[in-house]
């Protein structure tokens, strides 16, 4: 049971270590080798024919885009 305590202390220290390490440095978490954009991907979804969900999100993407757009030609 003491080895467990142990254990269980030194993992609430590391993720403690890692949440004030976040919140000093803004910086998201990243792998050693850059992750996608390393290998020429720009985005996680590079399908040709992407899924209804993919569509939806990109299309509600468009109309706020196309909002932000005329507003800001909007005179006022």
């Amino acid at each position: 049971m003491q080895t467990f305590f142990l254990v269980f202390v030194m993992m609430i220290v590391v993720f403690a270590a890692m949440g004030i390490g976040y919140i000093v440095q803004r910086k998201s978490i990243s792998g050693s080798c850059g992750g996608l954009g390393a290998m020429g991907i720009e985005k996680a979804c590079d399908c040709d024919n992407p899924c209804d969900e993919r569509k939806a999100h990109l299309a509600k993407q468009q109309r706020q885009e196309k909002i932000k757009e005329w507003q800001k030609n909007q005179i006022s």
